[in-house]
């Protein structure tokens, strides 16, 4: 017999926000909150919180500006008056949202003062474990777990089975199934990528504290097992060990046989976002030597691999301030390179989601601000540089931020994110030719696919392709591996509409081309067939010999139709080759240019080596022009010496005048 229990959900906003609040301790003495809220954190942070809670509770600020000497009051009142006329409902969230990055377990640690507001489920006591009937559908048992003080906790979600590795089978349903070793801590904001069989977990947040340990989760045997690395040297023959510091926030990105860790938060961030890379091989990290102008240090950006690059955008640098630049990485010359768009981009944001499409669109799908999450959609074309909004279609998901996504063939499936108040229970896919957005599978209660920060990847599993989420935060921290195996009906590529450009859009609507001729010869089979049925209505009545005469004629034009569908199919046929040749030659020309890439690059360095040369040969030769100066100058100071001594020797001699006078020199000189 069924019964109705209760499972506790995330509060909605403003109880939400009052919860916050008395967690933080505004309760309602100034006194005593101003202790409490000085307690847990820093003079800076609460500030802050206390301007928001005013705003939220007040309204604007009004209050004559304290005295002078009074620097407590007049620090609390200049930061109330910096938030001019924001609205309540925007710092009811924003308080929210600076409490969580301060103290990100608070919701879990208050939990057991707040009273949540309680949802019925069903649940089925059958001792045999059977499902729950429900008018007249069929549900699987909706299990509690309770907490020590008989409170329930948490409600198992009736879409997320836990069971065997053999229930990966199962389509569009997401499985927990059992994993064997040490799992990792619990956290959200790590970064997760696959190489090969194996998918690798590092860094990420757990309580607000920043993580550096390295995880690996073998596919095959659904194992986990810690990496310890080891401290590497810097690139480019540094003698100097570097030191990898806890981050969040960042993206890890599998590159040959290593894994990049790009940006992210730290403890004491740097100026500008350092790349570091393990090495599978030597389980060492190092760092990347970068040129160029980097971009500022930043976490909750979306970095994605784009043929040998990387394309950077978005996220909140250090200092809360939201990002929406744009910087593209060679990772064949590890050159950074900023990038000026044109045509409208997304206003700033972190916590979104990126995906490429046909080695040519960056897609950015959500993401927030300090206080509004979106949903909105912007495609940048990598060849042109310009942004565009295109229209959505389908079931278009709610405004989210910290949602995870990831491309299998044209389609992009986004698991989880937020709103600021309670975590998306939808697993959704977008056809990214068609941008037709369609829903995989709906979860309900509070579980790891319902949460903000997780991570989604995909892998192999018996050949086929699987999803695979990891950790996140929804009032508690999270390190549970979900798998989820897509459907055909899911995966299945829809070809009637294409971002691509018009030379590739010919090459992708050929198959069209096809279904369209078959569905018009389809149409004029049914109507030449209707046609000959209603002539034969009059001819059953004038006896047999019509009956005959009209089945050979039905099975001659069966002929002839069977013959034109043979030759549609051969054209059909056809046109895939076609198809077929053109990626081929498509992925040619792509790595042409890659090689040409490569190629202008080496002339680069080796143009800019000759113009140092050349400025070399320049300083030398000013050199020489100086010392042929001086030359001149010693020249004619020897030539003036010369003639000075010539002309002396000739005075001392007395000359021919004096000998023809009979005074030659020897003589004045006895006289004298």
């Amino acid at each position: 017999m069924a019964t109705m229990g209760r499972a506790s959900s995330g509060l909605q906003y403003p109880e939400r926000f009052y919860a916050a609040a008395s967690y933080a301790g505004f309760d309602g003495s100034p006194r005593s909150s101003s202790k409490a809220v000085r307690a847990k954190f820093n003079s800076e942070s609460a500030l802050i919180l206390y301007a928001l809670y005013q705003q939220a509770t007040v309204g604007p600020c009004n209050t004559p500006e304290p005295s002078a000497w009074n620097a407590v009051e007049k620090s609390k009142w200049s930061s109330w008056k910096k938030l001019a006329d924001m609205a309540s409902t925007e710092a009811m969230r924003l308080f929210v949202k600076i409490l969580e990055e301060e103290d990100p377990g608070w919701y879990s640690r208050a939990s057991n003062s707040v009273s949540e507001p309680v949802v019925d489920v069903q649940m089925n006591q059958n001792s045999k474990g059977g499902p729950v009937v429900e008018n007249g559908n069929t549900y699987p048992e909706t299990k509690t777990i309770s907490t020590e003080n008989g409170s329930i906790q948490e409600a198992q979600d009736k879409d997320v089975v836990s069971e065997g590795i053999g229930s990966v089978g199962v389509y569009d349903k997401w499985i927990a199934p059992p994993v064997s070793g040490q799992h990792p801590k619990a956290r959200y904001e790590h970064g997760a990528a696959v190489i090969q069989d194996k998918m690798y977990i590092y860094g990420g947040n757990h309580n607000g504290r920043y993580l550096n340990d390295l995880h690996v989760f073998d596919l095959r045997s659904w194992t986990w097992s810690k990496i310890e690395a080891k401290v590497g040297d810097e690139s480019h023959g540094s003698p100097s060990p570097v030191t990898v510091s806890p981050c969040a926030g960042h993206s890890l990105i599998p590159w040959d046989n290593k894994l990049l860790s790009v940006a992210g938060h730290t403890k004491d961030p740097t100026e500008s976002i350092q790349v570091k890379a393990f090495d599978l091989h030597t389980s060492s990290w190092s760092f990347l030597k970068t040129y160029g102008k980097p971009p500022t240090s930043r976490g909750g950006q979306s970095v994605t691999l784009i043929g040998g690059s990387l394309v950077v955008f978005g996220g909140q640098d250090a200092k809360r301030t939201l990002l929406n630049d744009l910087h593209i990485l060679d990772l064949e010359t590890m050159t950074w390179d900023e990038i000026d768009a044109v045509g409208a981009s997304p206003s700033p944001r972190s916590d979104h989601a990126a995906a490429v499409h046909a080695d040519r669109y960056l897609l950015i799908f959500g993401g927030g601000s300090h206080a509004t999450c979106f949903n909105d959609l912007h495609v940048l074309d990598l060849q042109t540089m310009e942004w565009s909004k295109p229209t959505q279609q389908g079931e278009i998901p709610t405004p989210r931020a910290g949602h995870a996504g990831v491309p299998v063939g044209e389609n992009w499936f986004i698991v989880g994110g937020g709103d600021n108040k309670s975590g998306v229970s939808e697993t959704v896919v977008l056809n990214m030719s068609t941008l037709v957005w369609s829903v995989v599978t709906t979860v309900e209660g509070r579980i790891p696919v319902a949460s903000e920060g997780l991570s989604l990847v995909v892998g192999c599993y018996n050949g086929e392709d699987v999803l695979l989420s990891f950790g996140g935060y929804n009032g508690r921290y999270n390190n549970e591996v979900n798998v989820l195996k897509p459907s055909l009906k899911s995966t299945l590529q829809s070809k009637t509409e294409t971002l691509v450009p018009d030379s590739v859009s010919a090459v992708h609507h050929a198959p069209n081309v096809a279904r369209d001729v078959q569905s018009e010869y389809e149409a004029g089979q049914d109507g030449k067939i209707r046609e000959i049925v209603m002539d034969a209505e009059p001819m059953k009545s004038r006896g047999k010999n019509f009956n005959e005469h009209l089945v050979a004629t039905l099975k001659a034009d069966k002929e002839e139709l069977e013959s034109s569908l043979s030759k549609e199919k051969a054209q059909s046929l056809q046109l895939k080759q076609e198809l077929s040749e053109a990626e081929t030659r498509n992925t040619d020309l792509y790595k042409e240019l890659q090689s040409v890439r490569g190629q202008l690059a080496s002339e680069q360095s080796r143009c800019f080596k000759l113009e140092v040369e050349l400025a070399e040969l320049r300083q030398k030769l000013q050199n020489m022009e100086a010392l042929q100066k001086e030359l001149e100058l010693l020249q004619r100071q020897k030539a003036a010496s010369e003639q000075a001594a010539l002309n002396a020797r000739k005075q001392g001699s007395g000359g021919v005048w004096g000998w023809l006078a009979g005074t030659p020199g020897s003589e004045k000189s006895d006289d004298a």
